[in-house]
């Protein structure tokens, strides 16, 4: 039995709720088989996500602030606690089945985590897990964070790694619920220009590896059709 085939679409800046229908979508045509497993490479306009274990008073900005710097605010049906998204943050969705060989959805965090770490392992940076907490980490600084959601075993949602991310946005909000970790971005940790292509690019290359799937490259714009499936599971980010 060969190698499964991934199709890795990047898909430029997308607003979060058009992202939503796309996964949505994707998610019962996976469930299906009429497609291959899918990794969406992605920028969101300047957001605020609510997962299924977020408390509200994890947003520190009051409504009318953030109206006024243009975030949207979502709730969402993912694992875990609030995140910011935003310009300069490379987004993954995966939508890939689990099964027959990869049904634990723990594995399937830590899976991600090791596709980032080797991926920014490629710029010089040296990133750990940090026991009992989800994400990739420099020291106690979080440099991408994770946050999934599976549907018989086909997963959405995924990982927001800061790359060129204005870190001054995080303050808008209480990332994740912890209040003695910081933030990081790999240009703050490089001290250099970094090009989001060419992060992506190692990203699906080690999420191949990771997964053990066979590469092909997507170069276009989606657009949803709105289907929706329902959830069997959910992990924390």
């Amino acid at each position: 039995m060969g190698q499964r085939a991934l199709e890795v679409r990047r898909l430029g800046v997308v607003g979060y709720d058009t992202a939503l229908d796309l996964q949505q979508r994707l998610v019962a045509e996976r469930q299906r088989d009429l497609i291959a497993d899918q990794l969406l490479l992605l920028e969101h306009p300047p957001v605020i996500t609510l997962g299924v274990r977020a408390a509200a008073s994890n947003v520190l900005a009051s409504p009318a602030v953030l109206r006024g710097r243009g975030v949207e605010v979502h709730d969402t049906r993912r694992g875990g606690d609030v995140t910011y998204h935003g310009p300069g943050q490379l987004v993954g969705y995966p939508i890939v089945l689990l099964k027959p060989d990869r049904c634990d959805v723990h594995r399937y965090v830590r899976d991600l985590e090791e596709v980032l770490i080797r991926a920014v392992a490629e710029f010089g940076v040296r990133a750990t897990r940090i026991p009992g907490l989800t994400g990739v980490w420099v020291g106690n600084d979080k440099l991408a964070a994770i946050g999934v959601r599976l549907s018989r075993w086909v997963t959405s949602h995924g990982f927001a790694l800061n790359v060129t991310t204005d870190l001054d946005d995080f303050a808008l909000i209480r990332p994740c619920g912890l209040t003695d970790y910081g933030v990081t971005s790999l240009q703050q940790l490089t001290g250099g220009e970094i090009s989001s292509v060419t992060v992506a690019d190692c990203v699906a290359k080690r999420f191949v590896e990771v997964f053990d799937r066979e590469l092909r490259t997507r170069m276009a714009r989606e657009q949803s059709t709105g289907a929706s499936t329902q959830p069997v599971h959910a992990a924390s980010s």
